[in-house]
């Protein structure tokens, strides 16, 4: 699997601040897809990772001024952060690949005792997967 950071855009809101959304390129087996994540699910998915694997540095949470420089830097960091996900576990955790939004793979064993990013999400499209009987 490879995952890149290609993009990120500014959202403005009307009930809160504006915010940016990095735009996820996720290749594997051959095909590619994209997901969109804001910081704060990168930081959400962090804390839930931490409870089960090793985890690299994550870029920091506060930044002084948004400039498309410290954009840059962090969609950068964002990246990294990642990619070494990846290469650091043999296995990758089911609530990881939830936020990548990747099928899960039949035998994980070290997924199922993280969790999933989004449970009630996953149950949901578990059920939808699941033959009837």
């Amino acid at each position: 699997m490879e995952v890149y950071i290609p993009s990120f855009r500014h959202e403005d809101s009307d009930l809160e601040r504006g915010y940016t959304v990095f735009k996820i390129e996720v290749l594997m087996n051959g095909r590619k897809h994209f997901v969109e994540k804001r910081y704060s699910e990168f930081h959400a998915l962090h804390k839930k990772l931490k409870k089960c694997i090793k985890t690299p540095e994550i870029p920091s949470k506060h930044v002084r001024n948004w400039v498309p420089k410290v954009l840059e830097q962090r969609r950068q960091g964002l990246e990294t952060y990642l990619q070494a996900v990846i290469l650091e576990n043999e296995e990758l955790p089911k609530l990881f690949l939830d936020f990548l939004n990747v099928r899960h793979l039949p035998s994980l064993p070290k997924a199922e005792s993280c969790g999933s990013f989004d449970e009630t999400e996953s149950e949901e499209s578990s059920k939808l997967q699941r033959p009837a009987t």
